[in-house]
């Protein structure tokens, strides 16, 4: 119908009006998905996802390679040890919960890394059925929803400093659409700090997802490995070293030009991500799955906060 799709484009104008922001353009997706239902499924998928990555790109061109430098460097202990324990505790609390293995890697792994493009990634590396993914997929996208809302109200009655949340919401938030949207809610400095310890943890995508590849392969006696490799962490580390040694005479304002078109460009990414989300789905996640994803997000969220309490 027609006017679903005009209330669908009013609303995405909405989001990227001053009045809209990550965790609004979000709930109005929701809000479509549990009411009229999005009229432009083609937006699923693929075209989320490279404007997604298209935006993370940009972003770059608004940091100093310096500082991208030093943040990751400052996550690193962090990223090693949170990844590889969330992958034995999913192991673990899966097996506990009956969770079909398939099912339960994925979740572990979209915990541990970061969400939806891990999964993408793990998924034919270990012969996923459709199933398993829509299931992992749902349970992620459920809880990163959540932590969009909840990170900065919890980061600010907690009085976190902006680098403690930007380590922190890296770490423990799912989706690098999300971890953007709470830090770029929380503080400036929390953005770039948060955004640079996403994608290095995010770099462990194909070495986690060949890691699994092999386990299945051997354990099946097959394998149709495919790792999807995260170029687009590679052009965000271009932008910020171009922002970082280009010409003087290169004018300030291209390059905020460069950011407020990333921060756009997340926020509708939130409202289309929102938009995408279905009955169908959620009915299809289950109690199990749901539990498995909810302890490894609360265990993840607890040992990261008392970590940049204490360390950062």
């Amino acid at each position: 119908m027609m006017w679903r799709k005009a209330v669908f484009i009013i609303l995405a104008i909405f989001v990227l009006s001053p009045y809209g922001s990550p965790p609004v353009a979000l709930a109005l997706g929701l809000a479509i998905a549990f009411t009229i239902e999005n009229p432009f499924p083609e937006i699923e998928g693929t075209v989320t996802k490279y404007l997604l990555q298209a935006s993370v790109v940009l972003l770059g061109f608004g940091m100093n390679l310096g500082a991208v430098y030093k943040a990751g460097r400052d996550g690193i202990a962090f990223t090693i040890a949170t990844i590889f324990g969330t992958l034995v505790l999913g192991f673990v609390v899966g097996k506990l919960l009956g969770v079909a293995s398939g099912t339960s890697t994925l979740i572990s792994t979209g915990t541990a890394i970061c969400g939806g493009s891990a999964i993408a990634a793990t998924a034919p590396a270990i012969g996923a059925e459709k199933d398993e993914i829509t299931v992992s997929l749902g349970t992620i996208f459920i809880l990163n929803s959540i932590a969009l809302f909840l990170f900065p109200f919890i980061g600010h009655a907690l009085d976190l400093t902006p680098t403690q949340f930007g380590i922190w919401s890296a770490i423990a938030i799912h989706d690098t659409s999300s971890v953007v949207g709470a830090s770029a809610a929380y503080d400036p400095q929390s953005l770039v700090i948060a955004t640079t310890v996403k994608l290095a943890r995010a770099l462990w995508i194909a070495p986690i997802a060949l890691l699994f590849a092999f386990i299945y392969r051997s354990k099946n006696g097959e394998s149709n490995a495919r790792v999807a490799i995260p170029w687009f962490i590679v052009l965000f580390v271009a932008a910020t070293a171009i922002r970082t040694y280009a010409p003087v005479w290169i004018l300030p304002s291209l390059w905020d030009s460069f950011v407020n078109l990333a921060k756009a460009g997340l926020t509708i990414t939130l409202f289309f991500i929102g938009a995408s989300l279905s009955r169908a789905t959620l009915a299809k996640v289950g109690y199990g799955a749901l539990l498995q994803g909810v302890i490894l997000w609360i265990v993840i969220s607890v040992v990261a906060l008392l970590a940049v309490w204490n360390l950062v």
